[in-house]
């Protein structure tokens, strides 16, 4: 189903041909994000993410958006803490105008240095935004807490003050440290033939030379925190977590499986008891953050400030229960039903088939099938999730935050005790 040729400066061009469908998703994938931001360079991948929107020698930032939208096509762009990717996805006849209009951004952009003054004040008002979201906020300040000093910790978005700092300088000494060969992964899923695809972009993209593949530096060991910030709000944010797992750990799968029968949808544990039961949250759920070499598993509640005690022992002693009495096989087998529809599902679309292409290539080095996906969630015992849970859920390893109208402070170890910790 999938082809693949490595350029010979090491460019990986990745495809997946669907003669069904008349459309194409066409994605340049860069194994650069804020992680990978030195001290004096925080934000600035997201905001080259924007920068290369803004012009290029052969076409106006204008010129750029409506390139594609005039046939309606879509032409995008996210960064995330590991990579950034560039993307649009057209119909089928319209994947040479997409190729044109994407290699014209990655090597064509002029960085203007007006242009950079007057982006700098957009992405400024998007952190603006952000703050303004508390229930977006929290996971940002709490990330950085436990992560500390490390750059994993930092903010996608940078900071105003840096910001601020960024120069075309210190852009184009990240592009050509981070933006190289060895670093780029291009995939392409819909009706489209991979070696018309590999003649198109050998010719752009088979001889450029930049910096050199990615080094991270030691993985970050994290550290637990327990954190109350003040902030005028209705609710009360509250967000519980320990240390996750990286990528290739052996218990991903588990991991999954965990999650979901936790707090990853409708059914989940944390859903039925504080919101059905008990009608003390609109929002809860859980989630795992992976990395190449570590993760984050966290539980978040909003709820109003006179039942955060509340809330936080109904966390901690479901936490408690499943450790103890582990998942059901009732569970076990729904949750792997629910995770290999919602994974088929989202082969309906081509989109979601790139960035399964691009993602799993640039972090796995290969690309990581369905049928791998589900083969390998299939083996996964009760046991396999009891050993997860003992191992994630130790008392020594929770943090916990809390960001709200003040009055409202909490004790971890308090609630601890009371739960049976």
């Amino acid at each position: 189903m999938y082809q693949k040729t490595v350029l010979p400066n090491g460019v990986r061009i990745i495809t997946e041909e669907i003669e069904h469908v008349r459309s194409a998703a066409f994605g340049i994938w860069v194994g650069a994000g804020s992680r990978d931001e030195r001290e004096g360079y925080e934000g600035i991948s997201h905001f080259m993410e924007h920068m290369f929107f803004k012009g290029t020698e052969h076409r106006s930032a204008r010129a750029l958006a409506e390139s594609l939208e005039a046939v309606g096509g879509q032409l995008n762009a996210f960064t995330t803490k590991e990579y950034t990717c560039y993307y649009a996805k057209i119909l089928d006849e319209d994947l040479d105008l997409a190729i044109d209009v994407l290699s014209d951004m990655f090597f064509c952009s002029l960085f203007d240095e007006k242009e950079i003054e007057k982006e700098k004040n957009v992405v400024i008002e998007e952190i603006k935004m952000y703050e303004d979201s508390p229930d977006e906020l929290i996971h940002d300040i709490f990330s950085e807490y436990v992560w500390n000093d490390n750059p994993l910790g930092k903010p996608i978005l940078g900071t105003e003050e840096s910001i601020r700092s960024l120069s075309r300088e210190k852009i184009m000494v990240f592009l050509s440290e981070h933006y190289a060969p060895d670093n780029v992964v291009i995939a392409v899923a819909g009706k489209i033939k991979h070696d018309d695809v590999v003649a198109k972009l050998s010719v752009q993209f088979g001889t450029f030379q930049r910096g050199g593949r990615r080094v991270l530096e030691e993985t970050p060991t994290g550290q637990t925190v327990e954190r109350y910030q003040k902030k005028d709000t209705e609710q009360m944010h509250i967000l519980m977590g320990v240390p996750g797992l990286g990528q290739d750990d052996e218990d991903i799968y588990a991991m999954h499986i965990f999650n979901n029968v936790l707090g990853g949808g409708l059914s989940s544990r944390l859903f039925q008891e504080i919101r059905e039961q008990r009608g003390l949250a609109y929002s809860v759920y859980s989630y795992h953050s992976t990395y190449v070499d570590t993760g984050l598993f966290a539980i978040y509640a909003g709820t109003s400030p006179n039942n955060t005690k509340e809330v936080i022992e109904c966390i901690l002693q479901e936490l408690r229960d499943v450790m103890g009495k582990g998942i059901t096989a009732e569970e076990l087998e729904r949750t792997k039903a629910q995770i290999k529809g919602g994974l088929y599902l989202g082969l309906e679309s081509v989109s979601s088939r790139m960035s399964r292409l691009g993602k799993t290539e640039l972090t796995y080095n290969r690309v990581l099938s369905p049928e791998e996906v589900v083969g390998k969630l299939e083996k996964v015992t009760l046991a396999d999730v009891s050993r997860l849970i003992e191992r994630l859920w130790q008392r020594d390893k929770i943090s916990i935050m809390t960001l709200g109208p003040s009055g409202h402070e909490v004790i971890l170890a308090d609630l601890l005790n009371q739960t049976g910790w």
